[in-house]
């Protein structure tokens, strides 16, 4: 009988040991893993920054370029050269493919029984859905 007593209390002196060092392990190991999660996250937020940091550097290098500001000029705002001649046509299409269809596309996913402000509301919302 002495023999079960003493395995039992060695039983229970292992568990609470055991209980004892999880419970002290516990904060810092959720301290650890939270701040590995945060500094994947920077690392992610980092990779990105980088990205965009190149891309301008890509558009910078661009309009280093005098022929390409030149070619900007032109289009965005509809700058020539002295002795050029410019001409705008209004109202004509662009290409065939704009002449058939509708200036905008419209949603389909606008529902018709509401009324003018409620298919405002809907035209607003589902701008850019699809994209």
């Amino acid at each position: 009988m002495a023999k079960k007593s003493n395995t039992s209390v060695r039983w229970l002196a292992v568990v609470t040991v055991a209980f004892i060092f999880a419970i002290t392990l516990a904060p810092p190991l959720q301290h650890y893993f939270a701040q590995r999660a945060q500094i994947n996250s920077l690392r992610a937020q980092v990779n990105d920054s980088n990205n965009a940091l190149e891309k301008a550097r890509e558009e910078l290098a661009k309009w280093n370029d005098p022929e390409y500001v030149a070619a900007q000029a032109r289009q965005r705002l509809h700058f020539v050269f002295p002795g050029e001649r410019q001409y705008i046509v209004l109202g004509a299409p662009k290409s065939d493919e704009e002449a058939d269809g509708p200036a905008a596309p419209i949603s389909t996913l606008i529902p018709n029984g509401l009324p003018w402000y409620g298919r405002l509301i809907a035209s607003i919302t589902t701008t850019n859905v699809n994209k």
